[in-house]
């Protein structure tokens, strides 16, 4: 039984281990953890003092959350920490998906094993400004599921926070899994007395995805967590012209590639065409989209990231997309919705191409 946590085999009605009718009210008759709430001692977590140690160092807390799966949360939580890095930040970046870990692989870090000294356990570092730290640096196998029930995986999101050191951070990036589950009442339990700046929320434009973005909207609200805005992400397939494949139906139904004939006859009879960006919809977005869904529940809609194939590129190379010139659709997009955050919140007016 984890400090202050009810048991997932207590009675309706429990008050608590911490509660002073633990193992004595009338809701606890019966209960088979009757006997060792009545003699288990009372009073606060102290592992939240040691986290409220830990975190005094660490400026802004920033968690970063979906309603679904699937719609490029860590993607976004890998290139804003990626982001902040590059503008001078002290960037820590911890990955409290226990079951489906994938800022390693997006980071460039697989492989990578975490290290123990005198003051705790060493984040893994990308850069000498940006450590990180995820489960998946701890598999024997990283093919290894993870099957873990609520009480497990909350002690090791308090591991994470009050026994790695993070050392004197301006920003801790939380990458959760989707939904509202244990790991979102821990880690907003572990953080509520060191401060939370607020929550990202991540979705794409369909009606599908934005139902549960709702629910993890009213989620914050309910625990007392500032919505910092909400990121469309996989906003209409955008690219390069000269980026898509051409394909050509024969008699015989059989699809040819004529991509190069193709790109060819562009540069010849059109090449004012060159430049153009293409842009098709994905998802549904007939609704109105997160921008609608923002206004609808009064939080700030920070903007759109298009579907951009360089971009999940980047991510499946472990690599910051601001790097290069090769994600000329989403950098930008991304950048802006960086930025915007950073100057909306206070946090500072430094531009990340001062330091990419």
């Amino acid at each position: 039984m984890e400090n202050g946590e009810i048991p997932e085999d207590a009675n309706e009605n429990c008050p608590g281990p911490q509660s002073e009718s633990a193992g004595r009210s009338d809701a606890c008759q019966g209960c088979p953890n009757q006997s060792i709430c009545a003699t288990a001692p009372k009073g606060p977590d102290p592992d939240l003092v040691s986290i409220a140690e830990r975190m005094a160092t660490v400026k802004h807390k920033i968690l970063v959350l979906s309603g679904k799966g699937g719609v490029g949360k860590s993607t976004f939580s890998a290139q804003l920490s990626f982001a902040l890095a590059a503008m001078d930040f002290q960037v820590g970046l911890m990955d409290i998906d226990i079951c489906g870990p994938s800022i390693p692989k997006m980071l460039g870090l697989e492989g990578q094993d975490v290290h123990q000294s005198n003051l705790g356990w060493s984040p893994v570092y990308i850069e000498s400004n940006l450590g990180v730290m995820s489960i998946g640096f701890m598999l024997p196998n990283p093919d290894d599921a993870v099957i873990w029930r609520g009480p497990r995986k909350n002690g090791l999101i308090k591991q994470f926070l009050k026994d790695v050191y993070w050392g004197e951070l301006d920003f801790l990036i939380v990458d959760a899994p989707p939904g509202t589950s244990d790991e979102h009442i821990s880690i907003v339990q572990c953080l509520e007395a060191t401060g939370i700046d607020g929550a990202i929320i991540v979705t794409t434009p369909q009606q599908v995805s934005l139902i549960d973005v709702r629910k993890e909207v009213s989620f914050c609200k309910k625990v007392g967590v500032k919505v910092l805005g909400v990121v469309e992400n996989m906003s209409g397939l955008t690219q390069p012209l000269l980026d898509l494949k051409f394909l050509k139906t024969t008699e015989t139904e059989e699809q040819v590639d004529v991509t190069e004939w193709a790109a060819e006859y562009i540069r010849e009879k059109a090449p004012e065409l060159l430049n153009l960006i293409t842009c098709s919809e994905v998802f549904d977005s007939s609704g109105g989209g997160a921008a609608k869904m923002c206004r609808d529940m009064g939080v700030p809609f920070l903007g759109k990231v298009p579907l951009d194939p360089q971009l999940c590129k980047a991510a499946e190379e472990g690599r910051s997309c601001f790097g290069d010139q090769k994600c000329r659709v989403s950098a930008p997009a991304l950048k802006k919705i960086i930025e915007n955050l950073l100057e909306s919140q206070g946090f500072s007016t430094m531009s990340i191409d001062d330091k990419a």
